[in-house]
């Protein structure tokens, strides 16, 4: 059959693989710009692959002395990590409530430097002491190791229970009435590590000592209090501890190398929470233990330690930012 051959089609190249950020409701947070999490995947039954990246610079997690991500960080990932498996990997429906028992973190500090390009990350993840309940998960612990360019840069763990909007309501039972306790004037920015007042979650306590204060639970925080809630988010009571640990530290600015947090019960918005924490001696390699404890209606609500490595403010940040 004779007839003009047609032509080629036309090359295209290949598309490169966009990559997007997780859904926010999986990872409980109203704004995407604090979505961490980038993809996943399972690998074995209990067994995860996690994509992440970090900001150059975030309004919160602040580039330590503008050197360094900010280890917490490494908190805010792990946590977002849980929630995420449990809604796209383990079936639990949005909306459900959960409540977190534990989380740590250790951190390798040089792998933490910033780069000229937001941090890319990959975090094996495994699942242990999955428990259900009726078929859908009831609580599970988590093991992660992150890595930077092929090399670890952090670990870490967590532990949680989820429950359905029903039986959270009966948990909870009626909320504590009255207005959300006073917030108190915060502490000195640079005395906890940061350079706004906006961000200090702690207030010098009238009876207090030293290591004494109260939180300062700001529901206008447009981080700490990404969204509505009934109580003072875990990783408000963190960055307490983290700030109280900058406060007791004898250098103008530290690097909080690893974090171990246990939660008892929830913090509720309208009763004062005391803090009190004490710090160990430095030790041969530099870095000391800073213990913190939170009280609230005369209950443990919270044990927290950091431990941290003293260092000196740095021409480029004289401002001795933690």
């Amino acid at each position: 059959m004779s007839g003009a051959a047609s032509a080629p089609a036309p090359f295209v190249p290949a598309l490169p693989r966009l990559t997007t950020t997780v859904p926010r409701e999986y990872v409980h947070r109203a704004a995407v710009a604090e979505v961490l999490l980038t993809g996943w995947r399972r690998q074995a039954e209990d067994r995860f692959r996690v994509t992440a990246q970090w900001p150059r610079g975030h309004s919160f997690f602040t580039p330590l002395q503008g050197l360094r991500h900010d280890p917490m960080l490494v908190a805010e990932t792990v946590r977002q990590i849980g929630s995420l498996l449990a809604h796209a990997e383990f079936d639990v429906p949005l909306g459900y409530q959960f409540l977190m028992w534990h989380l740590d973190y250790s951190v390798v500090a040089e792998r933490l430097v910033l780069g000229d390009a937001p941090a890319e990350l990959e975090l094996d993840v495994v699942c242990s002491h999955v428990r259900r309940r009726g078929g859908m998960l009831a609580a599970m612990r988590y093991e992660v190791v992150l890595r930077r360019d092929g090399e670890v840069a952090a670990t870490g763990s967590a532990s949680y229970t989820c429950t359905s909007p029903e039986v959270y309501r009966r948990l909870r039972g009626p909320l504590p009435p009255g207005p959300p306790a006073p917030l108190g004037a915060p502490v000195p920015p640079r005395a906890v590590g940061r350079l706004s007042p906006f961000d200090v979650v702690l207030s010098a306590e009238a009876e207090g000592g030293p290591g004494r204060w109260l939180i300062r639970a700001d529901q206008r925080h447009p981080i700490l209090f990404d969204h509505p809630v009934d109580h003072i988010p875990g990783m408000v009571l963190l960055e307490a501890a983290r700030q109280a640990a900058c406060a007791l530290a004898p250098y103008p600015a530290i690097s909080p190398t690893a974090l171990t947090g246990t939660f008892r019960r929830y913090a509720e918005l309208t009763s004062p929470c005391r803090i009190e924490a004490e710090r160990d001696e430095e030790d041969a390699s530099g870095s000391w233990v800073t213990r913190v404890n939170g009280h609230q209606d005369g209950e443990l609500l919270f044990t927290c330690s950091v431990t941290a490595l003293g260092h000196t403010a740095s021409p480029a940040d004289p401002s001795g930012y933690c």
